[in-house]
């Protein structure tokens, strides 16, 4: 049990703080060389360890993220940023309409993937007109991490959870959508308030046109995925098969090659992930967090209760990260709850909570890096006096709403 232990804990040690202290080694290799060791010391049987890896969530994962990589190569996301950044609006206005198509986006596609398509172009094309970036890509941010809580196929957290607690699209959609919908005007003010005085950029940069948009391929993905929430909404067909069975369409085609659309899917995240659910199994065989569990209950704090997983899913993700805190907990909550408010639980409280901080959700880093890398500083501070706001308006809303599913 002590190795055991030693492995669960430095791995999540590496997803709080980003690489096992010491070396370079990133989440995703902490996860994998954790499993390793694991295996490799006999702590998991190679069959139980496949046996832990939840193949449904991985598969699901998959394909949504191959019907978003079509969005990207087909030039979609670089011509709606375009588009939309280019309008004859005012700064507010400009701030809306971003914040309403991050959210739509991120809804429907895959957050991760969209923010990582249109940040780069959003930072052009503001700096064309003379625009601050930092409020419009802070506002495209904080959307799509709490607008894409509305919907199964919004994060990779919200599939977890799903699949967990066995709970439906309709049903996904019942518990998160209106909280996903009310917190964009919540993100809008915040940030309306605090950078009124403070739109216009200190120099113009020359405007830099957009890839060319491939009607027909767009057209493709969009039917396509319009078909998979057809097929999501109106039948019990398995999730993963009719994820896998998109990928499938999309990736057989004439005039793109299937390597440059895999090139777009996030493979450390799905590596992640199998090595955390082989870390997780490995620790639950110890009957450690079962009885730290029932510890916990006993003094009060109860991860059936919505509005405690709640909380505490707020605080994790903001400390490990969102995918692996409902990686952590989903497999010992369910058993005595309400399996809707619990779901809503999960994907409120790490999509609304995510925002704090900048590390509390890879869309963050994603939208820092990125700006960095064109020349533009979002500092821990600056992200923070943005997004805490946010996250506490939008974390009070969803509490309000929790208690209400939980009655």
């Amino acid at each position: 049990m002590t190795l055991t232990l030693a492995i669960f804990l430095l791995v999540y040690v590496a997803m709080a703080v980003g690489q096992v202290p010491g070396f370079k080694v990133d989440r995703t290799g902490a996860a994998v060389v954790g499993a390793l060791i694991l295996m490799a010391a006999d702590r998991i049987a190679p069959q139980a360890a496949w046996d832990a890896i939840d193949y449904r969530t991985l598969a699901l994962l998959f394909g949504l993220m191959v019907v978003s990589a079509a969005f990207v190569v087909s030039g979609f996301y670089g011509w709606a940023a375009h588009r939309v950044a280019t309008l004859a609006v005012s700064p507010p206005a400009l701030l809306a309409i971003l914040v309403a198509v991050g959210g739509l986006l991120s809804a429907v596609l895959t957050n991760d993937v969209v923010v990582v398509a249109m940040s780069p172009l959003l930072v052009a094309i503001t700096l064309s007109r003379g625009l601050n970036p930092v409020p419009f890509l802070l506002g495209f941010c904080f959307a799509a991490n709490t607008a894409s809580a509305g919907t199964i196929i919004g994060s990779p957290q919200n599939i977890i959870a799903a699949q967990g607690l066995d709970i439906s699209f309709n049903g996904f959609l019942r518990i998160a959508a209106i909280p996903a919908l009310l917190s964009l005007p919540v993100v809008w003010a915040v940030l309306a308030f605090l950078y009124r005085n403070n739109w216009r950029a200190k120099a113009a940069s020359p405007a830099t046109a957009p890839a060319p948009l491939d009607h027909w391929e767009t057209a493709k993905a969009a039917a396509v995925t319009l078909g998979v929430i057809l097929a999501f909404v109106a039948t019990d067909w398995p999730k993963e098969l009719v994820a896998l069975g998109a990928a499938a369409v999309m990736l057989v085609n004439r005039r793109i090659a299937s390597s440059d659309m895999l090139g777009h899917i996030d493979g450390n995240l799905l590596l992640l992930l199998m090595g955390l659910f082989i870390v997780n199994a490995t620790m639950a065989a110890t009957d450690l967090p079962q009885r730290l569990l029932v510890d916990l209950k006993a003094a009060g704090v109860d991860l059936d209760q919505p509005l405690t997983l709640f909380l505490v899913v707020c605080a994790l993700s903001n400390i490990v990260g969102n995918n692996p805190a409902v990686m952590l907990l989903i497999p010992y909550v369910g058993s005595e709850g309400n399996h809707e408010a619990l779901g809503s639980a999960f994907a409120l409280g790490t999509g609304f909570s995510s925002n704090m901080v900048v590390f509390g959700s890879l869309a963050g880093i994603i939208v820092v890096e990125q700006a960095k890398a064109k020349g533009i500083s979002i500092s821990f501070g600056e992200f923070a006096r943005s997004g805490l706001p946010v996250a506490l308006g939008c974390m009070m809303m969803a509490a309000i709403w929790i208690a209400l599913l939980g009655r």
